[in-house]
C-alpha cells in the first residue's frame, strides 16, 4: 500500500555556505592561484639590505615574477629602501601603496611601521606595527597571506635578520605546495633568520644571495 503519511519537507530556510578557508583546503581541491605567476615574498631584516642589492645584482628583470620586499621597521623610520634598491635593478621598485595591483617583473617593498598582505591580487597595508591589533611579525603576516593567494605559486625567502620571523609563514607556503629559501647561514650578517628555518626543517633551497635567480628561475619555469 502506497505511505498514506508521506516525509515531512524540511521548511527551515537554507544556510548559505562558508566560503572555504583556502589554507585548510587540500592541495588538489583548492581553485588555482589568484595570479598567474610567481610572488616571492622575502623576508629581511638587520644585514637584510646588502643580501637584497647582492640578488637584485644578477636577478633578471624580466623574470615573469613579482618580488615584495618585508622589512621589520619602525613606524618613525623613513624609508629610503625603494630608492636606493631601484640603483641595483632596471625592474620597477616601488613602496607598498594599500590597494596597488601586484604586477610581474616589479619589485615592491613594504611602508615602515605597517603589516603588508597580499589579498585577491593586491597589496594591501594593515595597522601599524606596534598597535593593539598587530602582532609585530610582519614577515610571518605576508607569508600566511601569500600562501593563501598563491598556493604552489608562493615562494618564500629568508635572508638575514635576527630572531625568528618568517619560519612560522613559511609553514604555511609549505603546507600548500610553494616553496622556501633560506640565505646560506654562512653568507648571512646576522644568520638567525635563515638557521631558524633551515632547523625548522622548512628550507627547500639553502642559498647565497648571487645564486638565488638561478633558484628561483628554474622554481618558477616548472610546471
Amino acid at each position: 500500500m502506497p505511505d498514506e503519511h508521506p516525509p515531512e519537507l524540511d521548511s527551515s530556510p537554507a544556510q548559505p555556505a562558508a566560503e572555504p578557508d583556502r589554507l585548510a583546503e587540500p592541495v588538489d581541491a583548492e581553485p588555482p592561484p589568484r595570479l598567474p605567476f610567481t610572488v616571492v615574498g622575502i623576508g629581511a631584516s638587520a644585514g637584510g639590505l646588502e643580501a637584497v642589492g647582492a640578488f637584485l645584482d644578477v636577478m633578471r628583470p624580466d623574470s615573469g615574477m613579482a618580488f615584495v620586499l618585508v622589512q621589520h621597521l619602525p613606524p618613525d623610520h623613513t624609508s629610503m629602501l625603494a630608492e636606493v634598491l631601484s640603483r641595483r635593478t632596471a625592474m620597477p621598485v616601488s613602496q607598498a601603496e594599500d590597494g596597488v595591483a601586484v604586477e610581474p617583473n616589479h619589485a615592491y617593498v613594504i611602508r615602515p611601521g605597517h603589516v603588508l598582505t597580499i589579498r585577491d591580487g593586491r597589496l594591501h597595508l594593515g595597522p601599524e606595527l606596534g598597535g593593539p591589533r598587530a602582532a609585530n611579525r610582519p614577515i610571518d603576516d605576508f607569508f600566511r597571506s601569500l600562501a593563501e593567494e598563491q598556493r604552489e605559486r608562493a615562494v618564500c625567502v629568508i635572508l638575514s635578520g635576527m630572531g625568528s620571523n618568517g619560519t612560522a609563514g613559511a609553514q604555511a607556503v609549505k603546507a600548500v605546495g610553494g616553496v622556501c629559501v633560506a640565505q646560506d647561514p654562512e653568507t648571512a650578517q646576522f644568520p638567525s633568520m635563515p638557521r631558524h628555518l633551515i632547523d625548522a626543517g622548512y628550507a627547500d633551497y639553502i642559498a647565497r644571495p648571487a645564486d638565488l635567480p638561478d633558484v628561483l628561475l628554474s622554481y618558477a619555469g616548472s610546471p
